[in-house]
């Protein structure tokens, strides 16, 4: 069966090639790819909400393509479901006169002279990207094994089809011109559309998310979102060792916090939580994280992006590195002091941890500079901004 689809897929990617030019695109249609089909979700999901809310934008077609949207009985509302990598997919590739991808598209993606690619990204990173990843020679990268300068090539290609490429501050504007090797001038520094809802949400929001997701409304929520590892994988995808013993959390913790864990999207392994499945809720990875940010009192997270979102929240962030020696000089380096510019302490010990929880000891004026460096865009309009930038000019004509 597998060489059955590896087979149609050749064949579909080659009839693309043949055929992309002669299907002509229709000025008024969107192509949205949240991680590479993955669901419906972050930058473009947000952005599809605003063009969908604003009735100047009506005569827009929205396309999502999402993997295996049948099993997972999706609607949406305002949008065309189609099925990531079908024929449909390789169709509106080509018909639509818009994309708008949060995640590098493959190398068989070709984009016409009148297309337009909005690269949305996910996230302000802390690790290094692409051509600011310096690694001892011989490394290889992914379940591929692609060598520095084939996993370099993939994000150069990619990167020569961007129109535009969202920058959530000054900070990002500058790495994505060393990473990403992109001019200036297609970086628009408009802030993350994802996150107008961190600016814009209303108590009946969290509540509404609580009530959905079966959490109690008598305790705080603490959020553990840790990353995955570039060396820890099998054939399916990246996995992840859970290195916290929730057991002990729930001794120290319990009587005035649930935990709700989500794990890095890319993060395939199940986990065994069945001796703290009244205390601990696990959450899909691949669920959207913005609600979650919501809900949560305080998070905890190690190398991951995210808390440059949930920054703007102004709640405690604690950084639970246990492993920081072996990630940041083995596997990753950093792009910030991680131990002055960060949004909170950097912990490498689970008792210690514990205990600042515990203790509410939290430092509350470093989210201040935080924030004016890497969130002073993100005012709750950010996804007005993008859309003006995308679609002002032909809309306007």
């Amino acid at each position: 069966m597998k060489l059955i689809k590896k087979i149609l897929g050749k064949m579909i990617r080659l009839l693309y090639r043949i055929v992309y030019r002669f299907i002509p695109c229709d000025d008024h249609t969107i192509l949205f790819i949240s991680f590479h089909g993955r669901g419906y979700t972050d930058n473009p999901k947000a952005l599809h909400q605003y063009i969908s809310d604003h009735k100047e934008y009506a005569s827009y077609r929205c396309i999502y393509a999402i993997k295996h949207h049948k099993e997972k009985n999706l609607t949406i509302p305002n949008a065309k479901i189609i099925e990531y990598f079908s024929i449909p997919y390789f169709f509106y590739l080509a018909r639509s006169k818009y994309w708008i991808s949060n995640c590098k598209l493959p190398k068989y993606v070709l984009k016409k002279d009148n297309q337009v690619y909005l690269q949305t990204w996910h996230g302000t990173p802390l690790k290094k990207l692409a051509h600011d990843i310096e690694v001892p020679e011989g490394t290889t990268f992914y379940r591929s094994g692609m060598s520095i300068e084939e996993m370099r090539a993939t994000y150069d290609n990619d990167v020569s089809k961007y129109n535009y490429m969202i920058s959530p501050s000054a900070f990002t504007t500058e790495v994505f011109q060393t990473s990403f090797r992109i001019n200036k001038e297609r970086l628009i520094e408009t802030g993350y559309p994802r996150n107008d809802i961190l600016s814009n949400y209303t108590k009946e929001d969290v509540e509404t998310i609580k009530n959905r997701m079966h959490l109690p409304h008598d305790k705080k929520i603490l959020l553990y979102a840790p990353t995955w590892r570039d060396n820890s994988f099998n054939m399916k995808g990246y996995t992840f060792k859970l290195e916290v013993n929730f057991k002990k959390w729930q001794e120290v913790l319990g009587d005035e916090y649930i935990v709700v864990f989500k794990p890095h999207y890319l993060i395939v392994n199940d986990f065994n939580l069945d001796e703290v499945k009244d205390f601990v809720y696990y959450v899909d990875p691949q669920e959207d994280i913005a609600d979650l940010y919501l809900i949560a009192d305080a998070l905890v997270t190690d190398y991951s992006s995210v808390f440059f979102d949930y920054a703007i929240l102004k709640r405690p962030i604690y950084f639970y590195m246990y492993d920081l020696e072996n990630y940041r000089d083995e596997l990753r380096g950093f792009y910030l002091d991680i131990y002055k510019d960060l949004p909170g302490e950097v912990i490498t010990d689970e008792n210690t941890l514990l205990q600042k929880i515990h203790t509410h000891d939290f430092d509350y004026d470093r989210l201040i500079g935080f924030n004016e460096r890497f969130n002073n865009h993100e005012d709750g309009q950010a996804s007005k901004r993008v859309i003006d930038i995308l679609l002002g000019e032909q809309h306007g004509a």
